[in-house]
């Protein structure tokens, strides 16, 4: 995976939030939360939920990203 932009605390928290309610579900509650808001025409909700998934995966991952020293 490549590097993933985290967007600040918000994205943090949301995803914390999901990883704290949904436990190994937490990435697929993330990609129902785009997609319904992907189905209300809402783009920028979209495209959060999108992110949060992306975190949630990286957060999981025991894979080292970026430069290791």
């Amino acid at each position: 995976m490549e590097g993933v932009f985290i967007h600040g605390r918000l994205a943090l928290a949301d995803a914390s939030d999901l990883i704290d309610r949904y436990g190994d579900d937490a990435g697929f509650e993330a990609a129902a939360r785009a997609e319904r808001s992907r189905d209300d025409g809402n783009l920028a909700r979209f495209c959060h939920w999108r992110q949060i998934e992306r975190v949630i995966a990286t957060l999981g991952s025991d894979e080292a990203i970026g430069t290791v020293h």
